[in-house]
């Protein structure tokens, strides 16, 4: 039997680390509990234990790792970890199997293939069927040409094996909850140990800057009761308090999801939730948002984006100002905290537009601001568009939203990066935020409230810190080239369903699972 260590990427995040905490790499977890039988399994988080390579390599040998299979959240941002780490693997015992999977080497696969030795096979898309057949192919000495999703070298000559089509039965492997070694490790927001579930994958929106709704093909869901059995078993095996919804789009299918948010509640699990859904479908969802409330939401995390209706179109979100003016007020009247996702550098930055968009963002008024950067990911529509655009930031482990990447015409990075600090500032310091805090009807959420002014201070003096250390850095070394940022070709692309696709999503297996 084959002993396989799954690494989660040594990638370092403020945000993590001093903010919210590190999450479970789901993943892994997933494509674990599909090797479950056809392997022996360890899991190496290098990320939350903050690893060198040379001590994941140490761990590796302890171990007598066979297979080393690699992934990350982080998308471009991890790529470099990922390969430093794999040429780290390689050059210390160059016969164990290196197998690279996530979004990032989906796209790229041929390109990563072809100049990196160290990578051995590359996951595209979906990992548990791909890995089983991998795993299955080198155990018995197969033929590799029949695994599906898989891209990889014989002889010198690139393959790409044909993609793989989606998981019809979601439900159909067990997640590896027995590779975490030490629970406590994973908190958040104060609540006690977290875990992330997934209920649902895809998306079936298309917006320009986002790559997940190609990444998994089609919207599918798993089974109502068996999803939260899990939630269940992870509250009263493992004492998680708090549980991240790994979903792109939960509440694609309004019926279903109040299914699961009744379930969650007739349980009454005491557990704490948070989830990425659309502004529209809070506003859709008035009537079952007090099912939010006894299903245990505290957080809900909203993509604005932007501050003006033409933009959004531009971007093909499918929602509007007004939609996340009205969901706000909808969230806090039941005592639920919104996070609203607000980009810069989806138009040209100037000091007009930023005032503009502190004036909506007050407007707006959502508990907290997370401020993000365009990163244009070569796989996304805007990604595309944006190949000629000056890059400010060629170092890719810096591709992780908090930085800037594009250059503006009318601003200085520094000039932009201080106008966003100044803004996030602004916000977060208006009066009727330390009332909210003081005096919040919701004694839960008051206390959130709390518990998160201080972590957020940190991570903004942290980013403020950088910022600094970096200019001083940049005086003492020559700069870096710019970034290769290749378009994948066609015949690499996942299939695609957007606007071109069906208009209602179908349940997959019964009539019809993530990351960028």
């Amino acid at each position: 039997m084959l002993r396989i260590a799954l690494v989660n990427a040594p990638l370092k995040s403020a945000v993590c680390d001093l903010g919210v905490g590190h999450q479970m790499p789901l993943g892994l977890l997933m494509v674990g509990g599909a090797l479950r039988s056809r392997a022996e399994l360890k899991l190496i988080d290098a990320a939350r234990d903050h690893l060198s390579d040379p001590e994941i390599v140490r761990r590796l040998e302890s171990f007598r790792a066979d297979v080393v299979m690699i992934a990350h959240v982080g998308s471009t941002q991890s790529h470099p970890c990922c390969l430093r780490v794999l040429s780290a693997v390689k050059a210390a015992h160059p016969e164990v199997v290196t197998i690279y999977g996530g979004v990032y080497p989906t796209y790229h696969a041929r390109e990563i293939i072809a100049g990196h030795p160290e990578v051995d096979f590359i996951v595209r898309g979906e990992g548990e069927a791909t890995a089983i057949g991998l795993v299955d192919a080198l155990t018995a000495g197969g033929d590799l040409t029949g695994v599906a999703g898989l891209t990889w070298r014989r002889n010198g000559e690139i393959i790409m094996n044909p993609a793989r089509a989606p998981m019809e039965d979601l439900d159909a492997h067990p997640i590896g909850w027995d590779l975490i070694d030490d629970w406590d490790r994973y908190r958040a927001f104060g609540m006690g140990r977290a875990a992330v579930a997934q209920f649902s994958r895809g998306c079936p929106h298309s917006c320009t800057y986002c790559g997940q709704w190609m990444f998994w093909k089609r919207w599918r869901y798993r089974d109502v009761t068996r999803f939260v059995d899990e939630l269940e078993w992870l509250r009263r095996e493992r004492d998680v308090r708090f549980i991240w919804l790994a979903d792109e789009n939960p509440t694609t299918i309004k019926d279903v999801w109040a299914s699961v948010l009744a379930e969650i509640g007739r349980r009454k699990l005491g557990i704490g939730l948070c989830a990425s859904i659309r502004a529209r479908d809070i506003v859709r969802d008035e009537d079952i948002l007090h099912l939010y409330k006894a299903a245990g939401f505290f957080y809900v995390l909203m993509g604005v984006e932007t501050v003006t209706d033409s933009t959004l179109d531009k971007i093909r979100k499918g929602s509007s100002v007004d939609d996340a003016y009205n969901a706000v007020r909808l969230l806090r009247r039941h005592g639920i905290l919104s996070i609203v996702d607000y980009i810069f550098g989806i138009e040209e930055e100037t000091p007009r537009t930023l005032w503009r968009g502190l004036r909506g963002l007050m407007k707006y008024d959502g508990d907290f601001v997370n401020a993000l950067y365009i990163t244009p990911h070569s796989w996304t529509a805007m990604g595309r568009e944006m190949q000629a655009a000056p890059i400010v930031e060629p170092d890719l482990w810096k591709w992780d939203y908090r930085h800037q990447i594009v250059g503006v015409n009318s601003l200085t990075p520094a000039q932009l990066f201080l106008g966003v600090k100044l803004i996030e500032l602004a916000y977060h310091l208006h009066p009727r935020r330390f009332l909210r805090i003081l005096f919040a009807e919701d004694r839960q959420a008051r206390r959130q409230l709390r518990h998160c002014v201080g972590h957020i201070s940190a991570v903004y003096w942290y980013e403020l810190f950088e910022a600094v250390a970096d200019r001083l850095r940049a005086r003492f070394r020559p700069p870096l080239s710019r970034p290769a940022r290749p378009v994948p070709r066609e015949e690499e692309q996942p299939a695609m369903s957007g606007p071109t696709g069906p208009a209602n999503p179908v349940r997959a297996g019964w009539s019809e699972r993530g990351p960028d």
